[in-house]
């Protein structure tokens, strides 16, 4: 009998080249359900808001499962598309799923509908690599292999683009979630860092190039800022006061709340943790065995952030500390992608 996901607010989900979606209990590794998807890899999992399916990409569909059953079948096909599917996921209240693929489109499907033919199709001129919706839930941001950005007006139903460096592929994009920077990581491991205005009512999002760096010496695969600003705890010395402490020092820890971090991952077999504040590294999650890193997703928390790899492997990390915390062994092949929610749904 399989774990139901609904008796638990955490569910961790990992795939790859092995035809197999594995989910795991995240606080003791260990694989409690195992589900065969036998028409291709899965190129990219997403959990719904409402975390009752999990929705996976792989070569010409998407096909959806049930978390809160054991059903070993898809529930919901999603099929007539061109190459790979390379990226999916959903807007906030599960009205409608976003996809983008090898076949240089982005497509919307409503969920809300028995149709499961696509409503709306943006196109890209080049093989789209990653999606990104904004917050406000009116703006997608795609990235492509010939290295431009298109930022998807879905109200006006207009698009604008920018290419931050020619001649190398878009691989990642990721906004927080107040809506207020923007990253991008390219093939040649070069991290971009936008201030996002606007993007209220009618306002467009504005963006507003903040940093260029290195974040890898090879080959960039995806970046992504954590969902929460991480707690740091500092002692703050008040000057002596004879009327207080008869002129002794006294500490009062602050605790300090605004501190964003942003993770990378790469070829070069590490995943990073930066300090969007001075654009520093904070942490390198690095195993002799990782291989290239393709995937990863931070707790609620942003204590912890899990990440998959092409040594069939899933791991669990301290972002402060470095350390693994957990292994998730058991695929056969590459683990390219993963989903991951450890928060309650109302």
């Amino acid at each position: 009998m399989s774990q139901k996901a609904n008796s638990d607010p955490v569910v961790l989900a990992t795939a790859g080249y092995d035809h197999t979606i594995r989910f795991w209990q995240a606080h003791t590794g260990i694989c409690y359900r195992t589900v065969q998807h036998p028409d291709s890899q899965v190129n990219a999992l997403e959990i719904t808001p409402d975390k009752q399916m999990i929705a996976a990409a792989g070569y010409q569909h998407i096909r959806m499962y049930d978390l809160n059953s054991d059903n070993p079948n898809p529930v919901v096909n999603y099929d007539g598309i061109q190459k790979n599917v390379t990226s999916v996921g959903f807007h906030e209240e599960g009205k409608w799923m976003y996809t983008g693929g090898e076949d240089n489109t982005v497509r919307i499907w409503d969920l809300r509908t028995r149709s499961l033919q696509c409503q709306r199709i943006f196109q890209a001129n080049a093989p789209v690599n990653c999606v990104c919706l904004h917050p406000n839930q009116g703006e997608i941001f795609v990235g492509d292999q010939s290295g431009r950005i298109h930022i998807w007006d879905l109200k006006k139903d207009s698009s604008e683009s920018l290419t931050p460096q020619k001649d190398a592929s878009i691989q990642s994009i990721s906004i927080d979630p107040m809506g207020t920077m923007m990253a991008a990581i390219n093939n040649k491991g070069v991290c971009y860092i936008w201030t996002l205005s606007g993007g209220r009512g009618t306002d467009p999002v504005k963006i507003h190039l903040k940093k260029t760096f290195e974040a890898h010496s090879k080959y960039g695969i995806k970046c992504l800022f954590s969902p929460d600003s991480t707690n740091f705890l500092a002692l703050v010395h008040t000057k002596p006061s004879p009327q207080i402490d008869g002129g002794t020092n006294i500490c009062f820890p602050l605790l300090f709340n605004s501190m964003m971090l942003l993770a990378t991952t790469s070829a070069d077999q590490t995943c990073k943790i930066w300090r969007t504040a001075d654009h520093t590294l904070m942490t390198e999650l690095k195993e002799n065995t990782q291989r290239w890193v393709w995937d990863c997703a931070f707790s609620g928390d942003s204590q912890y952030i899990i990440t998959a790899s092409s040594d069939n492997m899933a791991r669990l990390w301290s972002v402060e500390s470095g350390d693994v915390k957990k292994e998730y062994s058991g695929h056969q092949k590459a683990v390219v992608c993963l989903a991951f929610r450890d928060e309650f749904v109302q």
